[in-house]
């Protein structure tokens, strides 16, 4: 699987005998990492094609024999991560001594905050500049926060199967709850603090649970003592 967020290992130069798919992979993968990195420190709009062949080490003709324009590698780029991010999480599985929906929640919370801390600039393409790139990449983005609400159905279903007493709840609620996690982890990308991502673990698990099994059982577990609120900035904190 190609990986946009991670910088691929530049070909050596001069003739090396590897197989031209190779070759295009690794052309591919390069380019979409320096997107990312690119919009991550220009914007997209103050992103241009020169700035992806100068990241990827490639030429602008190389880079016309993979994508249309600067769109066209933007959209592959997002996606790309897009993959990436869901995969971290659809494996991510609890303890053996914990099988409980909230333990799912809980290391499905903490793969997405992790694997979105270790790449800031795709955390940043792929939270805030997004927005800035167009009609098909909101149209992307919708989908992907559509993919986001299922598996809060697909967790929320789980659960009632386990607990039989919680109550079902609209389809609403999960795409609200997406909602609020987009909104809360934008806010550190948007200000430049992917790396502290992590710290909002609790305060995710919160979230959900409140959502779909009610304020008393997060209390319950404690979660309604999510620390020292990691998501205020820091000149609020003062």
């Amino acid at each position: 699987m190609e990986r946009a967020p991670t910088s691929p290992r530049p070909l050596p130069r001069g003739p090396h005998g590897l197989e031209r798919d190779v070759v295009l992979a690794s052309q591919r993968g390069r380019m979409l990492s320096a997107m990312a990195e690119a919009v991550a420190a220009n914007t997209y709009g103050g992103t241009t094609v020169a700035d992806v062949v100068a990241g990827a080490g490639v030429s602008r003709k190389t880079f016309y024999e993979h994508f249309r324009d600067k769109e066209e590698c933007f959209l592959a780029a997002f996606d790309t991560g897009v993959d990436l991010l869901f995969e971290a999480i659809v494996q991510a599985q609890p303890p053996e001594g914990d099988p409980t929906w909230i333990g799912l929640a809980r290391v499905r919370a903490r793969a997405y905050l992790e694997t979105l801390a270790r790449e800031p600039a795709f955390a940043r393409t792929f939270l805030i500049e997004v927005f800035a790139a167009g009609p098909r990449a909101l149209e992307r983005r919708a989908d992907v926060l559509r993919r986001f609400a299922r598996l809060f159905e697909d967790l929320h279903d789980d659960a009632r199967r386990q607990f039989p007493s919680l109550p079902p709840v609209p389809d609403a609620i999960y795409v609200a709850a997406v909602g609020a996690i987009n909104e809360l982890v934008s806010d550190f990308a948007r200000e430049g603090r992917a790396a502290e991502l992590p710290a909002l673990e609790d305060t995710l698990l919160y979230l959900q649970v409140a959502l779909f099994a009610g304020r008393d059982t997060a209390a319950d577990l404690g979660l309604a003592q999510i620390g020292a609120q990691p998501w205020r900035r820091a000149e609020d904190a003062s």
